[in-house]
């Protein structure tokens, strides 16, 4: 069969690219992905996330060790089925701050990808459960709703921002970024909504449409400076499938770089230096490796305020029971659905720190668990100046890619940090949790100072799963693609996902890479842009009297 357009990755950017690309019946789409379809049903059950940071559908990598970290090596899950990352994530819908995109037009050179021209993309993903208004829509692939289950912790939560200075805010995505609230949720019908559910399941018997998994794709075969298909591996060896149009690739900010890098494109010496022929020396491959470092506290709650008892087996039983019963109790929950955005440093363009309350402890992998119920504050600085790295352990396509977010590089992010944990301790301190909240475990009221801050960082921070940058959009030297998102230097192949963003959003990832996939493939087709967006415009950073947990 003839394909115009081969995808390689069906993660959020590459399913939207699916979806939108096929509209047209004169074209031919081939979705590959190396991971398998999502058939079990922990990928529908919004508490399924639990699980899935502990390695279920993942590549089972981890970062090299972290040289401003005291050598820590952290786990980095990067999804491995279809739908990629919004598989397996906890299901947070957040677009970030409309600064993060003006700084892209203003700073990073990429005119067209500012607030008002990207607006538009993420309102025609979405159908709204509450909000349409300037900011939302509804009708779109994506569901998007209100949490399910929340529980009175969760109230009490918000209450204590209050008293600290933070104001409750209703909608993150709207005209304000910080506060403290509920978040929406990538859920429609207490179900996940994955990239996959949105916008592959529906059109699935597309005729013009052909969706692999199982099919890893080891290189793009070039023949001069045009991509004309990809190569497959297989048991009996490898398979060439060409692309009459464009190879378009959306494997992720490890995936994509690493799949360039083994083509031969990227940093000339480090290709030499792993036996890979450079077949297209482009400097900014695997480079520009931005994250959010996630440092929490735990706290043992006075009752069973939160999930944690339900891990027993005959809870586990009934919660399962009532989930498929009346779409109701735990399993809705995606555990994390209450959080906000507020400040670490008093002169931040905007909220620079975000979090995430989690209704138990030990919920992802490598986090403690108490013996008795616990409560987690996650806090995660917005802002890095850390830049890293992707690059290859070898010339084997199979291998595992060296991932160096290069965290704490830049002393300024470390500061941020240990602030932002500073908040987070002093949230779960106030009155309104004191009937939630016995006392704090981690870092516990022996860890006092700065430095030991500093150590139990080290020790206990994870990624938050937001990885961008590796395929950089721009025009200076060390960008990897054009702002049509075209691979600079070479003809028939683009980069359309986190990868491309030049600068993370101060958010969680999911639904600016959907915002990318929508936007890409109006870029991919010739279409004009949508007409930017019209509405109230207000920096979001609100700024009270006195700022909240600033010494």
């Amino acid at each position: 069969m003839r394909f115009d357009y081969i995808i390689t990755g069906a993660g959020p950017a590459g399913c939207v690219l699916a979806n939108r690309l096929s509209e047209d019946p004169n074209v031919n789409v081939l979705l590959l992905e190396a991971g398998g379809g999502d058939w079990n049903p922990l990928f529908h059950m919004p508490a399924g996330f639990a699980k899935m940071t502990k390695g279920v559908a993942s590549w089972g990598w981890h970062t090299v060790p972290q040289k401003h970290m005291n050598g820590r090596i952290l786990r980095y899950t990067q999804a491995k089925v279809i739908g990629g990352g919004s598989s397996i994530n906890a299901q947070l819908y957040t677009r970030g701050n409309s600064a993060d995109y003006d700084l892209w037009a203003s700073e990073d050179g990429c005119e067209g990808w500012d607030y008002r021209s990207i607006l538009p993309y993420f309102k025609r993903a979405e159908d709204n459960q509450r909000f349409c208004d300037d900011y939302h829509s509804y009708g779109g692939p994506l569901g998007v709703s209100m949490p399910a289950a929340p529980l009175p912790i969760c109230d009490a939560y918000i209450r204590a921002g209050q008293e600290l200075g933070i104001p409750y805010n209703p909608d993150f995505n709207g005209r304000q970024q910080a506060g403290v609230g509920f978040y929406q949720v990538t859920q429609r019908d207490h179900r996940r909504s994955s990239a996959s559910m949105a916008y592959i399941s529906p059109i699935k018997n597309r005729s013009n449409l052909k969706v692999r998994t199982g099919a890893r794709v080891s290189r793009i075969v070039l023949e001069g400076n045009r991509a004309v298909g990809v190569e497959i591996a297989g048991g009996s060896g490898p398979e060439i499938v060409r692309a009459e149009r464009e190879v378009l690739v959306s494997s992720g900010a490890i995936g994509s770089p690493k799949l360039l890098l083994q083509s031969g494109i990227g940093p000339g010496d480090h290709l030499r230096s792993v036996g890979v022929k450079v077949l297209h020396d482009l400097p900014g491959v695997g480079g520009n490796l931005q994250d959010h470092l996630d440092l929490f506290v735990i706290a043992e709650c006075t009752g069973d305020h939160t999930y944690d008892g339900v891990a027993k087996l005959h809870r586990t039983l009934w919660a399962g029971m009532e989930y498929v019963l009346f779409r109701t109790g735990p399993v809705a929950s995606s555990l994390f659905e209450t959080g906000g955005f507020w400040y670490a440093e008093p002169d931040a363009r905007s909220p620079d720190i975000q979090f995430h309350l989690g209704l138990g402890s030990g919920i992802e992998a490598g986090v403690e668990r108490l013996k008795n119920a616990g409560v987690t504050l996650n806090s995660a600085y917005l802002h890095p100046r850390s830049r890293g790295t992707v690059r290859l352990s070898s010339s084997d396509p199979a291998a595992a890619p060296l991932i160096d977010p290069n965290y704490w590089s830049d002393p300024h992010d470390r500061k941020m940090s240990v602030e932002g944990l500073k908040i987070a301790r002093e949230i779960m301190q106030q009155d309104a949790l004191k009937p939630f909240v016995l006392a704090e475990r981690l870092p516990g009221p022996k860890v006092t100072t700065d430095e030991q801050l500093f150590e139990y960082g080290c020790a206990n921070a994870k990624t938050d799963h937001h990885p961008v940058g590796t395929c950089k959009m721009g025009t200076g030297h060390d960008a990897v693609v054009g702002l049509d998102l075209k691979v600079h230097g070479l003809e028939g192949l683009r980069v359309c996902d986190s990868s491309i963003m030049p600068r993370v959003p101060s958010c969680n990832t999911n639904a600016p890479t959907i915002m990318v996939g929508e936007k890409g493939a109006d870029l991919i087709r010739g279409l004009p842009p949508l007409p930017s967006a019209i509405f109230s415009y207000e920096r979001n950073d609100t700024r009270p009297r006195a700022r909240a947990g600033v010494r």
